[in-house]
C-alpha cells in the first residue's frame, strides 16, 4: 500500500480534493487537523505537555482545550507557536503511522493523509507520494474570508506563516490546480490511475 499526502495552502481546496477521493474511489483520508484537535483533547501525555508550555489556563476545567486562549497566545508568540507544534507533530506521526498500519491490512491500493503543514513540519518524509493542492492566491484569500468570516489581513498572515505555494508546487510529485471543479476530478482521475499503476509494481 503506497501512502500518500495531500496538502496545500490555506484555502487551497486540500479538503474538497480528498472528499473526491474518498466518495469516488473510496480511498480512506487521515485528516491531520482533526485528529490533532481530538488528540489535544483526548490524549493524557499531550494534554500534559500543553499544559507545562502554556499553563493550565490551556483547558477548561472540564478538560477541553480552550483553543481561543491558546491562539491568543500562540499567534502572537512565534517561539511559542513552534514550541507548541514541536509537542502535536510528533503525537501526529505516531498517530497517523498507526493508522496506515491498520489502513495497510486491506486490500486497498494506497491511504491519503491530508496534512496542512506537511512540508513545514517534515512530515513528507514519512509518505511515498505528495499531492500539491494550489490555486491563485487571490481565490485562497476569498475562500478563507467567506469560510472563517475573516478579514483579508487575518487571512494574508495566515498564509504569510506557511511555506510559500511556489516552493510547494517544486516539492510535489503531483499536481491539482483547484480552480473548476470539473478539471479538478479529472485531475484526480489521472493521479488516481498513476499510483494505482504504482502500487501493482
Amino acid at each position: 500500500m503506497i501512502k500518500v499526502a495531500v496538502t496545500g495552502g490555506i484555502g487551497s481546496g486540500k479538503t474538497t480534493v480528498c472528499k473526491i477521493f474518498e466518495k469516488q474511489f473510496g480511498i480512506p483520508v487521515y485528516y491531520a487537523d482533526t485528529r490533532a484537535k481530538y488528540l489535544m483533547n483526548h490524549s493524557r501525555p499531550l494534554k500534559k505537555q500543553i499544559k507545562s508550555l502554556l499553563g493550565n489556563e490551556a483547558y477548561y476545567r472540564n478538560g477541553r482545550l480552550n483553543r481561543k486562549h491558546v491562539a491568543s497566545i500562540v499567534f502572537s508568540n512565534k517561539e511559542l507557536l513552534e514550541k507548541l507544534n514541536k509537542l502535536v507533530h510528533p503525537a501526529i506521526y505516531q498517530d497517523a503511522d498507526q493508522w496506515f498500519a491498520e489502513q495497510s491490512q486491506s486490500s486497498i491500493p494506497y491511504a491519503i493523509k491530508e496534512s496542512a503543514l506537511l512540508y513545514e513540519s517534515k512530515g513528507d518524509k514519512y509518505v511515498d507520494k505528495v499531492i500539491v493542492v494550489h490555486c491563485a492566491d487571490e481565490e485562497r484569500i476569498k475562500r478563507v474570508m467567506k469560510r472563517d468570516g475573516s478579514t483579508k489581513k487575518e487571512v494574508v498572515n495566515r498564509m504569510n506563516k506557511q511555506l510559500a505555494q511556489e516552493i510547494k508546487i517544486k516539492m510535489a510529485d503531483y499536481l491539482i490546480d483547484n480552480f473548476e471543479r470539473s478539471l479538478v476530478e479529472e485531475q484526480i482521475n489521472k493521479i488516481h490511475q498513476k499510483l494505482i499503476s504504482l502500487e501493482r509494481k
